[in-house]
């Protein structure tokens, strides 16, 4: 039986930026992210992607340049002989009232309906407090990383006690080491 887990993408895998990651030259991995998301594919892991992108909805960037952002992670995970399953986002704008929008728990939802899984027990790993609210209220296993937005999370995370982490690979050394 596989073993899930959810990952956000901007600041958890990949440096974030308050001006948006519009194109695939403006995507950089964060230190060790790779390695970590390939260490789990090797201990038995399926990793999901659950993003936020409303820099579509914005005008920022289309879906085929999102797809080439998608595309250019994939081929440098690929070096480092990881693998994603799958990736979900939502495209919409904040205000949209759209329940697929972290907080909210529709893309872990879908996720959960389209790959047939549930998330008991799956951890869900991401930087910002709407990350950890969808990830709970879907049933997941929130954890915080303390890369992109992860340090203005911390007190809410830590209140909520949710398990934190300096980053992705601090956060997966603890997860293989407790499986």
């Amino acid at each position: 039986m596989a073993q899930w887990i959810i990952l956000d993408r901007d600041g958890v895998i990949n440096e974030d930026s308050n001006a948006f990651i519009k194109s695939p030259a403006e995507w950089r991995p964060i230190p060790g992210s790779l390695e970590a998301i390939s260490r789990l594919n090797r201990a038995g892991f399926q990793v999901v992607i659950a993003t936020n992108q409303s820099g579509v909805g914005r005008g920022l960037f289309d879906i085929r340049t999102l797809t080439a952002i998608h595309q250019r992670m994939r081929q440098e995970l690929a070096v480092f002989g990881g693998r994603i399953e799958a990736i979900f986002f939502c495209p919409h704008l904040p205000d949209a009232g759209c329940q697929c929008r972290k907080p909210m728990p529709g893309m872990f939802q879908e996720i959960a309906e389209r790959l047939q899984i549930s998330f008991e027990n799956v951890p869900a790993i991401g930087d910002s407090l709407r990350d950890l609210q969808a990830a709970q209220k879907a049933g997941a296993k929130p954890i915080l990383v303390l890369t992109g937005k992860g340090q203005n999370t911390r007190r809410d995370a830590e209140s909520a006690g949710f398990p934190i982490f300096l980053d992705l690979a601090a956060a997966v050394q603890a997860i293989l080491g407790a499986s």
